[in-house]
Formats: C-alpha cells, sequence, structure tokens
C-alpha cells in the first residue's frame, strides 16, 4: 500500500487544515491553532474497501512512520470527511492503539473499519495539541467525537477605547476593536439588560460615532437621563473620564467602591440642598442596586469564575454553566453535547471544557462538579489564552460548595426538561412521517419559498430543519437569473434545478446527510407541478413533496392545505400541534426569504452605475462622484473632462470614457 508524505513546513496550519476533510470548509478559521508554530507533518494512506482489517491496515501504515512526539490525529473515511480528531502524548503509542482491535469499545471498532486515511500534525507539547483537536473538533463536526452543539458566540460589554468620549455596546465574534470587554454573558437578553442598566449608573453613550459627531442638541436618552450627552457638551472629557473610570471598576468587580461614593455625594449633595442632584445620583445608586439584585444566582464570595455540573439521564448529558464576574452573575446556560455513547460524565466534561474555551477566554479559575481526568493538562492548555495560571478545582465546602450544588441542580432540571421537549418533538416529527405517508421519521426537511416584488430582486430562500429544530447552517439562498418577471412557478422550477443538480453532482450516492428526507414548499398547486415535474426531467422520482397553501379562505391561519405529488389534498384540524410544527417551518422560509430580498433590494438601491466598470474600485469612484456631482455627470463628461478630476489617472479616464461610449 503506497504512504505519501508532505512536509508542510512553509505553510500555516489553517492551510494544512483545508487540504483534507469536508471540501466545503472555509479555507482560513483564526483559533487556537494559528497560535502555533512548530515543526508538522502530514501522512496519508490511502485504503480500499470500507471494512475493519482495511482501516487497522491503512491505521498500521502511518503508525509505523510516526515518533513518540505530541500532536493531533484526524481519522478519514474513504472520500477525505473527517471521522475522530484526537491529540496524544505520544502519537506512535496512541495510534498503535487503533490496531488492538479486540480492546477497542465498539463504537471505536466502527470507527476503524471506516477510516481509510490519517493526517498528522505533531506540537510542541501536549497542551498544544489539546487546543489544536478542539479547534479542530468545532471546524470538522466529526461524527465520533463528543460535540458541542450550542456553538453560537456569546454576547461581551465593550467598552470601547478608540475615541475621546468611549462607547458602551454590546459585542460578539472577533475581537478587534480597541478597548475593555466584559463577559461572556449567557445571553443577548442579559447583555442589553445590563447595558441599560448601566447606562442608568453611569451615563456613557451607546450610540454610533458618526451620529455622535452629527448632533447639535441632545437626544432623547439625555432626556431619560441615561446618557451624559458628551456630543453637545453637556459633560466635558474629564467628567466623562471619571465615569467611565467607575464603570471600568463596577465591571471589574468593585462594584461595592462605586456604591459608596455615589452614596456619599447623593448626601453631600441633601446637605447642600442641590435636591436635583441629590436625585439623580439616587437614581443611578438604584440602577447599580438593580445589576446586584437581579441576579438568579447567589454568587457572593466566588469573585470571577465559571462554574460547570454535568448530569446523566437516560444516556443523555446536560452541562450547567454559570458566569460569574466580580461577585456578579453574567448569566447562565444548559449545553447538550453529542456524540457521548460510551462515555462517562469526566470524559464528556473535559472534551466539553476544551471545545467550550476554543472561542471563550477561560476566566483565571473554573469550578467542576467532579475530577477530570485530564484537568491538570486542561488547566495548563488554558493559561495561555487566560494570560495566566488557571485552576480549575472541585469545590468542597462554603459559598462555591453551594453555588455548584446549585449548579448541579439546574443542570438536572434542564436536562429532564430537554427530554420532555424532545419527547413531544419526536412525537411530531413521528405524525408528520405518517400524515405524509412516508417510510421513517425525516432527519432532514428542506423548506422552500421565493421572493420579490414583481418581479423585481427575485430570489429563492430554503430552510433546513430536522428533529432537533432548524439547521441554520445549511441555510441557502438563490438570486434569480433565468426565470421571467412575475413568473413563480418559473422562479421555483429554476431554484429546484440549481439545488438538485448540485446535490446529485457532490453527493450522487446519498450517503452525506446532504439530501432532504422531506421537501415542503410553500405554495399550491402550481408550486408542486414546477418542482415535481424539474425533478422528473432530472431523474429524481424519490424526494418526497409536500406543498403548503393557505386554503379555501386565504390568509386563515389553521386551514392550510397540503397538496402531494398525485393530486391528492389533506388538511389537519386546526388545533393539530403538527399543524403548529408545519406552520412554524413555512413562516420560518418566510422569513428568511424576505429579510434576503429585503438586504438584495436594499444593496440595489445603494448601488452605482460606476460599480459596472471595471478596474474602479470606492476610492476612484468616490473621486469621480465629488468631481461630478452624479453618475449622470460623469457619463455626460467628456475624455478631457474625465483626465482633469483629481485622483484619476489618464488610463482610468479612457477606461471610463470607453465604458460609457463603446463605440467611440
Amino acid at each position: 500500500m503506497p504512504r505519501h508524505w508532505k512536509s508542510p513546513s512553509a505553510a500555516t496550519i489553517p492551510d494544512l487544515m483545508s487540504k483534507s476533510g469536508r471540501p466545503d470548509q472555509p479555507r482560513n478559521a483564526p483559533g487556537a491553532a494559528e497560535r502555533f508554530n512548530e515543526e508538522r507533518a502530514t501522512y496519508t494512506v490511502r485504503g480500499s474497501q470500507p471494512d475493519l482489517e482495511g482501516g487497522v491496515a491503512a491505521i498500521r501504515e502511518v503508525q509505523a512512520t510516526l515518533k513518540p512526539r505530541p500532536g493531533v490525529y484526524r481519522m478519514l473515511d474513504a472520500r477525505g470527511d473527517v471521522l475522530y480528531v484526537g491529540k496524544a502524548r505520544a502519537l506512535k503509542n496512541r495510534v498503535a492503539n487503533y490496531t488492538q482491535v479486540d480492546r477497542l469499545p465498539l463504537r471505536l471498532q466502527r470507527m476503524v473499519s471506516q477510516t481509510r486515511s490519517m493526517v498528522i500534525v505533531t506540537t510542541n507539547s501536549e497542551a498544544e495539541a489539546l487546543l489544536l483537536e478542539a479547534q479542530l473538533i468545532k471546524r470538522f463536526r466529526p461524527p465520533y467525537n463528543v460535540l458541542l452543539r450550542d456553538d453560537k458566540s456569546f454576547p461581551f460589554i465593550l467598552l470601547r477605547a478608540d475615541h475621546a468620549f468611549p462607547r458602551i455596546m454590546k459585542h460578539r465574534g472577533a475581537r478587534k476593536a480597541k478597548g475593555d470587554y466584559y463577559g461572556p454573558f449567557a445571553s443577548a437578553g442579559s447583555v442589553n439588560t445590563t447595558i441599560n442598566a448601566l447606562q442608568k449608573l453611569f451615563l456613557l453613550r451607546s450610540c454610533t460615532d458618526s451620529f455622535f459627531s452629527r448632533r447639535d442638541r441632545p437626544c432623547l436618552l439625555y432626556q431619560i437621563k441615561r446618557c451624559s450627552a458628551p456630543c453637545v457638551d453637556r459633560i466635558d472629557a474629564a467628567g466623562y473620564g471619571e465615569l467611565v473610570a467607575e464603570a471600568k471598576l463596577f465591571l471589574g468587580g468593585r462594584s461595592s467602591a462605586v456604591q459608596a461614593k455615589l452614596n456619599s455625594q447623593m448626601e453631600e449633595a441633601a446637605e447642600a440642598l442641590d435636591f436635583e442632584r441629590a436625585a439623580m445620583l439616587r437614581d443611578r445608586l438604584r440602577a447599580a442596586t438593580f445589576i446586584q439584585g437581579s441576579q438568579a444566582v447567589n454568587a457572593e464570595g466566588v469573585g470571577s469564575a465559571d462554574v460547570f455540573a454535568i448530569a446523566k439521564l437516560s444516556g443523555q448529558f446536560g452541562v450547567q454553566a454559570f458566569f460569574i464576574r466580580g461577585g456578579q452573575n453574567w448569566g447562565h446556560r444548559a449545553f447538550f453535547p453529542s456524540h457521548t455513547d460510551g462515555l462517562d460524565e469526566a470524559e464528556v466534561l473535559t472534551a466539553f471544557l476544551a471545545q467550550f474555551y476554543e472561542e471563550v477566554p477561560p476566566p483565571r479559575l473554573v469550578l467542576v462538579d467532579r475530577e477530570l481526568p485530564e484537568g491538570a493538562l486542561l488547566a495548563e492548555a488554558l493559561a495561555g489564552p487566560a494570560g495566566g495560571k488557571v485552576e480549575i478545582s472541585v469545590p468542597q465546602r462554603g459559598d462555591r460548595r453551594r453555588l455548584m450544588e446549585q449548579a448541579s441542580r439546574n443542570a438536572t432540571e434542564a436536562l429532564e426538561r430537554r427530554q420532555a421537549e424532545s419527547g413531544a418533538k419526536a412525537k411530531i416529527w413521528r405524525e408528520m412521517a405518517e400524515f405524509f405517508e412516508l417510510g421513517d421519521m425525516p432527519q432532514r426537511v428542506e423548506v422552500y419559498d421565493n421572493s420579490h416584488v414583481q418581479g423585481a430582486h427575485a430570489l429563492g430562500a430554503m430552510v433546513v430543519a430536522g428533529p432537533e429544530g432548524f439547521v441554520k447552517g445549511q441555510y441557502r439562498k438563490w438570486n434569480i437569473k433565468t426565470a421571467q418577471t412575475n413568473d413563480d412557478f418559473g422562479m421555483m422550477r429554476e431554484v429546484f434545478q440549481r439545488r438538485f443538480a448540485r446535490a446529485a453532482d457532490q453527493d450522487p450516492d446519498r450517503d452525506g446527510g446532504t439530501w432532504p428526507d422531506l421537501v415542503l414548499i410553500d405554495g399550491g398547486k402550481g408550486q408542486m407541478s414546477a418542482a415535481r415535474d424539474t425533478l422528473e426531467e432530472m431523474g429524481i422520482e424519490d424526494v418526497p413533496l409536500i406543498a403548503i397553501a393557505k386554503g379555501p379562505h386565504h390568509g386563515r391561519e389553521g386551514r392550510e392545505v397540503f397538496h402531494f405529488p398525485d393530486g391528492r389534498e389533506r388538511m389537519l384540524p386546526e388545533n393539530s400541534p403538527l399543524l403548529f410544527h408545519l406552520q412554524r417551518l413555512r413562516d420560518e422560509v418566510h422569513r428568511f426569504a424576505i429579510g434576503a430580498h429585503r438586504d438584495k433590494r436594499s444593496r440595489a438601491i445603494s448601488a452605482s452605475p460606476l460599480d459596472e466598470i471595471p478596474g474602479i474600485g470606492p476610492a476612484r469612484k468616490r473621486a469621480l462622484l465629488l468631481h461630478f456631482g452624479t453618475a449622470g455627470g460623469v457619463r455626460a463628461a467628456s475624455l478631457e473632462d474625465l483626465q482633469r478630476a483629481p485622483g484619476v489617472s489618464a488610463a482610468v479616464a479612457q477606461a471610463v470614457y470607453d465604458f460609457y461610449h463603446p463605440g467611440g
């Protein structure tokens, strides 16, 4: 069996990762891997038939080339899809374990039987390997790794430092802006509530810089005492800087000092008979009390820490997280990891924490409800992102122990609620399969709709749902290119042609999970006929189609008619849970289509005819518009006038003139 060795020492790890795995993954994914600069090597061994013997042979071929160095390995199937990502202190020894099939659990035996190649990345330490492993798991989402399902980014409060009067705002994503970040918060709602209270407490501005620069009188926030109006000099830079300093103290955990200062100032104002100022300080003091009193979890005596507790029920796991900063609870959230068969609570929690902190900056203290098998290694790996030593501990007594008990109780209750909800959802999906005469409960449902205004800016949209809910990463939209104006049926034909032609090309065997088990169309008989005929012309006859129409009383909810491909029509009772679920699916695609259409229309409104001229970028377009006033003025200008425009070279002037005067 041939072995191929590559030495990608000149490449970055993100580039290396893009060479293997799912072809539709982005090439650059910032994260832990970009912090490494170690020696790297990639081994790729190709097997043949997907069986246990072939998998073991492929692994042995790689294992023979390895050294006892730390690193990360990826198991790939015959198509190049990532099956599993693992890390090791000694790669040679760890990979060799997979060749001892009799000692492997059944789950890993299945993985080995599918393995046909491996990718190896060596690192300088096992801690670096742990960070890289977490990033690769989140990127490729392998079926044999524990996965953190809820991978939404967490919101932070940002106090910007790139303006004379810093702005307070909510922030998600990469932390590129200069300033102080406070978080994470469990939800956008908890951030918004906290920011509203902080505005009352510190009177900091929340407006954009452009809005700030255009003001000539205070806005409404000043009138309702949520801003000090630095935009119109109602407060000077020194006074505003004092408010910013107080906000930093408060958000940094020194709230008692801020409250004591406000209380002292209020008493001084009252003694001086300045009752208006005293009332303003009283309101600010109440806002501080509100922030502290609105915490659902008592975090007194904890300082700054993340608290995690895990529960197991009927083979499923739930993790409850509390985010404590400066003795204040900044929210809590429940997580439900997947792909956990055959693992115990400590193993699942360790894998969960590694993935969780791949994007979220860790605090110096992480409290967990049990000893972790690799707790010391995880703490070492998190020290770099945290900027210092990280302690992972199991509280035994006092306030921390009481907080952990509360987290454990919440983890169990959240898991019980989820299982109850999942049971109800599974029942609805089984009813859907029965109502639409499907063989099995669908795992992937695609819902389609078109959106346009009298044919203008038309596009088609698709949303995807499964038993666990909407899969927003699979949503798609198509700009309508060939269908005639106002031809809804033609638009539906074009969307189906493009969608299923690509599916047939990329996944002809239908084993990649990208083919739908059910297709729902927002429309009636016409849309059903257009979709059915299109698929038949493409030779696709086994995709279940259903069209959802508004029914005899158009627009009346609860009287939807479901059109089958053979012409039959069925309805559900008005109070049917299945009907409500199908309405929700239809409403979601309608929302997505309308939103995409509005974005497209807004871009078209703001577009300029100069955008169509090759070689004309934003700077030159701005120079032309400033000189001639309008795009029409540019069109009417002579070549000599174009050449006299500031910032426009002779070649650019000729290109613009030729674009508008192709004949001469």
